[in-house]
């Protein structure tokens, strides 16, 4: 009969490339989340600003933290306001390709 000592080291060798890509993935499917959060929460301090007849798309950049808005774009329509940005990621192939937006219109109350 063969010695199996070791055998759960080998196995564990294994399994760690399949446990990187699942994190990494896992990761960013959270940071397309928050991204879009982000989004839609600007998107709105917009429309609130806009709605006050104050600058619109100066209120969405000062909703979001620093990081995020070195990829953010702020549309501004007579009664809507349009956010995108970029999501987060540690790919840097994926980081140009990943946008989430959002967008909040003003109405009558």
């Amino acid at each position: 009969m063969r010695s199996e000592r070791g055998q759960a080291s080998v196995e564990l060798l294994g399994a760690v490339p399949a446990l990187l890509v699942v994190g990494i993935v896992l990761f960013q499917l959270l940071a397309i989340g928050y991204a879009k959060v982000l989004a839609g929460n600007a998107a709105e301090a917009g429309a609130l600003a806009l709605a006050g007849g104050g600058n619109a798309a100066q209120a969405a950049r000062h909703a979001v933290p620093g990081w995020s808005k070195a990829g953010m774009r702020v549309r501004v329509a007579a009664d809507a306001v349009q956010v995108t940005m970029r999501a987060p990621s540690p790919l840097r192939a994926l980081r140009r390709r990943l946008e989430v937006g959002a967008s909040a219109r003003v109405g009558d109350p």
